[in-house]
Protein backbone atom coordinates (compact mmCIF):
# COMPACT_ATOMS: atom_id res chain seq x y z
CA UNK A 1 0.00 0.00 0.00
CA UNK A 2 3.02 2.41 1.08
CA UNK A 3 4.77 2.00 -2.21
CA UNK A 4 0.96 2.15 -4.26
CA UNK A 5 0.40 5.06 -2.71
CA UNK A 6 3.94 7.13 -3.37
CA UNK A 7 3.93 5.84 -6.91
CA UNK A 8 0.24 7.39 -7.06
CA UNK A 9 1.19 10.53 -6.03
CA UNK A 10 4.80 10.88 -7.86
CA UNK A 11 1.97 10.70 -11.17
CA UNK A 12 -0.05 13.40 -9.21
CA UNK A 13 2.86 15.19 -9.15
CA UNK A 14 4.24 14.93 -12.55
CA UNK A 15 0.87 15.41 -14.21
CA UNK A 16 0.20 18.42 -12.13
CA UNK A 17 1.77 20.72 -14.86
CA UNK A 18 -0.13 19.46 -17.60
CA UNK A 19 -3.01 22.77 -18.38
CA UNK A 20 -5.73 21.72 -20.11
CA UNK A 21 -9.02 23.72 -20.77
CA UNK A 22 -11.86 23.14 -18.52
CA UNK A 23 -14.68 21.54 -19.72
CA UNK A 24 -18.30 19.99 -18.34
CA UNK A 25 -18.95 17.15 -16.05
CA UNK A 26 -16.18 14.60 -16.32
CA UNK A 27 -15.65 11.19 -15.16
CA UNK A 28 -12.91 10.69 -12.51
CA UNK A 29 -10.46 7.36 -10.92
CA UNK A 30 -9.38 7.83 -7.32
CA UNK A 31 -6.41 6.09 -6.72
CA UNK A 32 -7.24 5.27 -3.04
CA UNK A 33 -10.17 4.31 -1.15
CA UNK A 34 -11.36 8.77 -0.82
CA UNK A 35 -13.69 10.68 1.78
CA UNK A 36 -16.77 12.46 0.23
CA UNK A 37 -17.57 15.14 2.60
CA UNK A 38 -20.68 17.76 2.85
CA UNK A 39 -18.36 20.69 1.74
CA UNK A 40 -14.75 21.21 0.45
CA UNK A 41 -12.25 21.16 3.27
CA UNK A 42 -11.46 18.67 6.15
CA UNK A 43 -13.68 20.18 8.87
CA UNK A 44 -16.89 19.20 6.84
CA UNK A 45 -18.40 15.96 7.93
CA UNK A 46 -17.70 12.53 6.05
CA UNK A 47 -21.22 11.17 4.38
CA UNK A 48 -19.40 8.35 2.26
CA UNK A 49 -16.41 7.31 0.44
CA UNK A 50 -15.33 6.59 -3.42
CA UNK A 51 -13.41 2.74 -3.14
CA UNK A 52 -10.23 2.44 -4.42
CA UNK A 53 -10.55 2.65 -8.57
CA UNK A 54 -13.92 3.64 -8.31
CA UNK A 55 -15.10 6.25 -10.69
CA UNK A 56 -16.80 9.47 -9.89
CA UNK A 57 -18.35 12.22 -11.59
CA UNK A 58 -16.74 15.52 -11.13
CA UNK A 59 -19.30 18.52 -11.74
CA UNK A 60 -16.35 20.96 -11.23
CA UNK A 61 -13.39 22.64 -8.21
CA UNK A 62 -12.99 25.17 -6.15
CA UNK A 63 -10.61 28.24 -7.89
CA UNK A 64 -7.12 28.01 -6.07
CA UNK A 65 -7.99 24.22 -4.27
CA UNK A 66 -8.07 21.26 -4.92
CA UNK A 67 -11.40 20.19 -3.39
CA UNK A 68 -14.19 19.59 -6.14
CA UNK A 69 -17.72 18.48 -6.54
CA UNK A 70 -18.41 14.73 -6.77
CA UNK A 71 -21.16 12.31 -6.97
CA UNK A 72 -20.67 8.62 -6.68
CA UNK A 73 -23.58 6.18 -5.95
CA UNK A 74 -26.02 8.97 -5.83
CA UNK A 75 -24.67 10.53 -3.34
CA UNK A 76 -23.43 14.21 -4.15
CA UNK A 77 -20.44 16.19 -1.74
CA UNK A 78 -17.19 17.08 -2.16
CA UNK A 79 -14.17 15.20 -2.35
CA UNK A 80 -10.06 16.04 -2.68
CA UNK A 81 -9.01 15.91 -6.41
CA UNK A 82 -5.12 15.09 -5.39
CA UNK A 83 -6.14 11.47 -4.87
CA UNK A 84 -8.77 11.37 -8.34
CA UNK A 85 -7.22 11.19 -12.08
CA UNK A 86 -9.40 12.26 -15.04
CA UNK A 87 -8.86 11.87 -18.73
CA UNK A 88 -8.23 14.51 -21.37
CA UNK A 89 -7.44 14.01 -24.54
CA UNK A 90 -6.45 10.47 -23.80
CA UNK A 91 -4.21 11.55 -21.13
CA UNK A 92 -4.61 11.11 -17.55
CA UNK A 93 -4.57 14.50 -15.67
CA UNK A 94 -5.23 16.12 -12.04
CA UNK A 95 -8.98 16.15 -12.46
CA UNK A 96 -9.42 19.51 -11.03
CA UNK A 97 -7.68 20.99 -14.38
CA UNK A 98 -10.41 19.54 -16.69
CA UNK A 99 -13.44 21.12 -15.19
CA UNK A 100 -15.42 24.10 -14.19
CA UNK A 101 -14.59 26.36 -11.56
CA UNK A 102 -17.22 26.54 -8.43
CA UNK A 103 -18.18 28.48 -5.99
CA UNK A 104 -19.08 27.49 -2.18
CA UNK A 105 -20.64 29.29 0.31
CA UNK A 106 -20.03 27.72 3.52
CA UNK A 107 -23.12 27.30 5.88
CA UNK A 108 -23.49 29.54 8.75
CA UNK A 109 -24.39 28.86 12.53
CA UNK A 110 -26.35 30.53 14.97
CA UNK A 111 -25.27 30.93 18.19
CA UNK A 112 -27.82 33.38 20.11
CA UNK A 113 -28.45 36.58 18.10
CA UNK A 114 -25.12 36.12 16.07
CA UNK A 115 -24.02 33.79 13.06
CA UNK A 116 -20.72 32.31 12.79
CA UNK A 117 -19.00 29.70 10.68
CA UNK A 118 -17.76 27.31 13.16
CA UNK A 119 -13.48 26.30 11.53
CA UNK A 120 -11.51 24.68 13.12
CA UNK A 121 -7.70 25.08 12.74
CA UNK A 122 -5.56 23.45 10.03
CA UNK A 123 -2.62 22.58 12.36
CA UNK A 124 -0.28 21.35 9.62
CA UNK A 125 0.04 19.05 6.74
CA UNK A 126 0.34 15.16 6.04
CA UNK A 127 3.46 13.39 5.22
CA UNK A 128 3.60 11.91 1.88
CA UNK A 129 4.60 8.14 2.09
CA UNK A 130 7.71 7.58 1.46
CA UNK A 131 9.37 4.85 -1.48
CA UNK A 132 9.57 1.09 0.72
CA UNK A 133 8.31 -1.99 2.12
CA UNK A 134 4.33 -1.38 0.98
CA UNK A 135 1.48 -1.24 3.53
CA UNK A 136 0.43 -4.51 5.02
CA UNK A 137 -2.40 -4.74 7.68
CA UNK A 138 -4.70 -7.32 8.14
CA UNK A 139 -8.55 -6.15 9.21
CA UNK A 140 -8.53 -5.08 13.20
CA UNK A 141 -10.76 -7.21 15.35
CA UNK A 142 -14.34 -5.49 15.93
CA UNK A 143 -13.25 -4.89 19.37
CA UNK A 144 -10.42 -2.65 18.44
CA UNK A 145 -13.08 -0.07 16.40
CA UNK A 146 -15.46 -0.67 19.39
CA UNK A 147 -13.25 0.76 21.83
CA UNK A 148 -11.85 3.47 19.03
CA UNK A 149 -14.87 4.74 18.75
CA UNK A 150 -16.17 4.55 22.27
CA UNK A 151 -13.08 6.25 23.12
CA UNK A 152 -12.67 9.77 20.77
CA UNK A 153 -9.58 11.76 21.66
CA UNK A 154 -8.78 15.22 20.91
CA UNK A 155 -9.56 15.55 17.11
CA UNK A 156 -6.87 17.16 14.82
CA UNK A 157 -7.47 18.87 11.27
CA UNK A 158 -4.17 18.88 8.73
CA UNK A 159 -4.17 19.89 4.59
CA UNK A 160 -5.94 17.96 1.83
CA UNK A 161 -7.36 14.65 3.12
CA UNK A 162 -6.34 11.77 5.20
CA UNK A 163 -5.86 8.66 3.23
CA UNK A 164 -4.48 4.84 4.16
CA UNK A 165 -0.55 5.10 3.95
CA UNK A 166 0.32 9.33 4.65
CA UNK A 167 2.29 9.98 7.49
CA UNK A 168 0.85 12.12 10.52
CA UNK A 169 3.06 15.10 12.28
CA UNK A 170 5.16 14.54 14.95
CA UNK A 171 3.09 16.40 17.51
CA UNK A 172 -0.18 14.45 16.01
CA UNK A 173 -0.82 12.73 19.63
CA UNK A 174 -1.18 9.26 19.12
CA UNK A 175 -2.82 6.73 21.75
CA UNK A 176 -2.43 2.93 22.60
CA UNK A 177 -5.45 0.34 22.35
CA UNK A 178 -5.46 -1.55 25.58
CA UNK A 179 -4.26 -5.45 24.64
CA UNK A 180 -3.21 -4.77 21.16
CA UNK A 181 -0.64 -3.57 18.73
CA UNK A 182 -2.39 -0.32 17.45
CA UNK A 183 -2.68 3.22 17.91
CA UNK A 184 -5.35 5.72 16.82
CA UNK A 185 -5.88 9.36 16.13
CA UNK A 186 -8.88 11.29 15.13
CA UNK A 187 -7.30 13.00 12.21
CA UNK A 188 -9.87 15.31 10.06
CA UNK A 189 -13.05 14.06 11.36
CA UNK A 190 -12.28 10.52 11.47
CA UNK A 191 -10.54 7.79 13.85
CA UNK A 192 -7.82 6.42 12.16
CA UNK A 193 -5.21 3.46 13.03
CA UNK A 194 -1.66 4.35 12.59
CA UNK A 195 1.58 2.05 12.97
CA UNK A 196 3.62 3.89 15.90
CA UNK A 197 6.96 3.35 14.19
CA UNK A 198 6.04 5.02 11.12
CA UNK A 199 3.07 7.38 12.15
CA UNK A 200 1.54 6.02 9.08
CA UNK A 201 -2.39 5.96 8.73
CA UNK A 202 -2.74 2.16 8.18
CA UNK A 203 -6.45 1.57 8.50
CA UNK A 204 -9.68 4.51 8.37
CA UNK A 205 -12.97 4.13 10.47
CA UNK A 206 -15.56 5.81 7.94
Amino acid sequence: MQRKTATLLAAVTALAAVTLPASAATLATATTSLNIRTGPGPEYPVIGAIPDKGQATVTGCIQGSLWCQVTYNGKQGWAYSQYMMGNAGGQAVVVSQTVPVLSFDPPAATVGTTTVVATPTIRGNFIAPVAGAPLEIAPPPATVQTYVTQNPVTPVYLNGEVVEGVGLPEDVVLTRVPDYQYSYAYVNGVPVLVEPGTRRVTYIYR
